[in-house]
């Protein structure tokens, strides 16, 4: 079958917001030389679809689907070590962490286990918990709940529950997507304990790869303004570099290896 205008209008949209992550529907209608009710409608039936996220004013890429976190852990593993090695030191004054579920997150845990003594550890991951067993003076706190066999996580009202009862010096958590609007993640589930978690810190960072970026995903779980710092293998820019300015957040950018 021939595909419609429409079909090639929206499939022009879908490859100008890969090129050009956030796009207002003024500029879209410009590019492609429509009016801006027929781009609305556009994005709407694209959003629909589960393709786009629409924003105030114009639109953005939906976080693609992510796969099993044993997958994750095999990719992208020297951008995730560069930002645990850069994000570590920052948390070396620390007594209690609280950290989340994630392959970003799970290679910290390596890092902590093996640089740091004498902590107590909040984790709600079995993948966070397995690494830091491997240094005896960690005490690990596993929050209980109900379990997410794709993520390896406790979720749910018992989690939220547990971790009500607990404070940290740092919570540190992954994302599967970030936007201007804040940090989300793929599993709804996972945004009502990553909300407490936040909550429950007195500092609070975030660790997640480039590929992150410009990109929302089901459960927002945090505006800009309740995050102290990021860290990442780049530094943003554009709309979610402004976000970050106009939320306060340190940005540190990891190095990589030096060969």
């Amino acid at each position: 079958m021939k595909p419609t205008k429409r079909d090639l209008r929206q499939s022009r949209i879908l490859a100008t917001l890969a090129d050009a992550p956030m796009l207002r529907v003024k500029a879209l209608a410009s590019a492609l030389e429509v009016t801006t009710e027929t781009i609305r409608r556009d994005l709407e039936e694209l959003a629909e679809r589960g393709l786009i996220a629409r924003t105030y004013g114009g639109a953005m890429l939906r976080a693609p689907s992510e796969p099993v976190l044993s997958k994750r852990e095999r990719q992208l593993v020297p951008e995730r070590e560069a930002i645990a090695r850069a994000a570590q030191p920052r948390l070396k004054r620390a007594r209690t962490l609280m950290i989340g579920s994630g392959a970003t997150t799970a290679i910290l845990a390596r890092r902590i286990a093996f640089e740091m003594t004498g902590l107590t550890v909040i984790a709600h991951s079995f993948a966070v918990a397995t690494a830091l067993a491997q240094n005896p003076t960690i005490r690990v706190l596993m929050v209980p709940g109900e379990y997410h066999p794709e993520e390896g996580a406790m979720h749910g009202g018992a989690a939220v529950r547990f971790l009500q009862g607990y404070s940290a010096d740092w919570t540190i958590l992954g994302a599967s997507a970030l936007s201007p609007d804040g940090p989300s993640d793929a599993l709804i589930e996972a945004g009502d304990v990553y909300a407490t978690m936040l909550r429950q810190g007195a500092r609070n960072m975030i660790v997640a790869d480039h590929t992150k970026f410009d990109r929302m995903a089901s459960a927002r779980y945090a505006g800009w303004s309740e995050i102290d710092l990021l860290v990442s293998d780049h530094a943003p820019e554009g709309p979610l570099a402004r976000a970050l300015d106009r939320g306060e957040v340190e940005m540190l950018v990891a190095p990589p290896r030096q060969v």
